[in-house]
Formats: C-alpha cells, sequence, structure tokens
C-alpha cells in the first residue's frame, strides 16, 4: 500500500503580496483566486468618502472587517471592526466607506455586477479580472509580480 502525499499548507506573510493603490490612497491586495470555482479572495483598504460601484453578486459573498469602518448605503448598520458580514447570491448594495484606513477582507464566488443608475448591468468584475488588474497595478506601481494563490 502506498503513502498518500499530505497536502502541506500554504502561507504568506503579511507584506509577502503587497497593496497596490487603487486611486485616492485607497488600496487593494488579491490574495487567492480558484478560477475553477469562481472564488477570489481580496483585502481592501479603505479611506472614508470611497464608494465602491452599485453591484449585484452572483454568488455569496463573506467580509470581514479589520479596522474602521464602512456601510452598505442600502442598509442602517454600519461595519466596524470585529464585524463579519454574509452577503447571499443576488444582494445589491453600494459600499462606502466610513473612515479613513478602514481594512476589510473579502471572499467571493462567482461575479460582481457593476450596475448603473437604472440597474443596468455597466461591467463585469469577478476571480480573474481582479488579478489581471492587480498584476497590472503592481507593475505600473513598481512592485515585482507578486505570488499570489492561483489555482
Amino acid at each position: 500500500m502506498s503513502a498518500q502525499p499530505v497536502p502541506e499548507a500554504i502561507h504568506f506573510g503579511a507584506d509577502e503580496l503587497p497593496f497596490v493603490d487603487i486611486g485616492e490612497g485607497n488600496k487593494l491586495k488579491v490574495l487567492q483566486v480558484k478560477v475553477g470555482e469562481g472564488l477570489w479572495i481580496v483585502e481592501n483598504v479603505f479611506n472614508a468618502g470611497y464608494e465602491v460601484q452599485t453591484h449585484r453578486h452572483t454568488g455569496p459573498v463573506w467580509g470581514y472587517t479589520m479596522a474602521g469602518a464602512w456601510k452598505y448605503r442600502e442598509y442602517d448598520y454600519v461595519n466596524r471592526a470585529g464585524s463579519f458580514l454574509y452577503e447571499p447570491s443576488g444582494s445589491v448594495h453600494t459600499l462606502q466607506c466610513v473612515e479613513d484606513q478602514t481594512r476589510v477582507w473579502f471572499q467571493m464566488y462567482g461575479t460582481n455586477l457593476n450596475l448603473d443608475a437604472d440597474g443596468n448591468i455597466q461591467s463585469v468584475a469577478d476571480g480573474p479580472t481582479a488579478l489581471a488588474a492587480y498584476y497590472a497595478l503592481c507593475e505600473a506601481q513598481g512592485f515585482e509580480r507578486p505570488n499570489v494563490l492561483v489555482e
């Protein structure tokens, strides 16, 4: 009987994957993309006043706030450090950052359908497009191509 190989854990230190500026000091780090599963995991740092375009998720999303505060325009609650958020597939919302240096980790499946004011799809974002944008921003900002976990 042959022994089965034991998979090893994969570790990234806090500074091994760079944050890139996505405009006005707001930052993005892509941690993992599993194309076949539609999974993409990102970490963001947002400043007060930053707003993500209204979007609909085609899959579920989990969010964990590590610092600062943000909300959805469509809801009354505010996500603060330690907050956990689950967004079901099909949810529609507009992320608004409330405090500077808000740090949030998102695990997403599927795509974000970015919507115009009338609810029409204006653009689409998913793991591969986020990864391509991240690589391009890394290069433009003088970082070596990061070793993002891609499967």
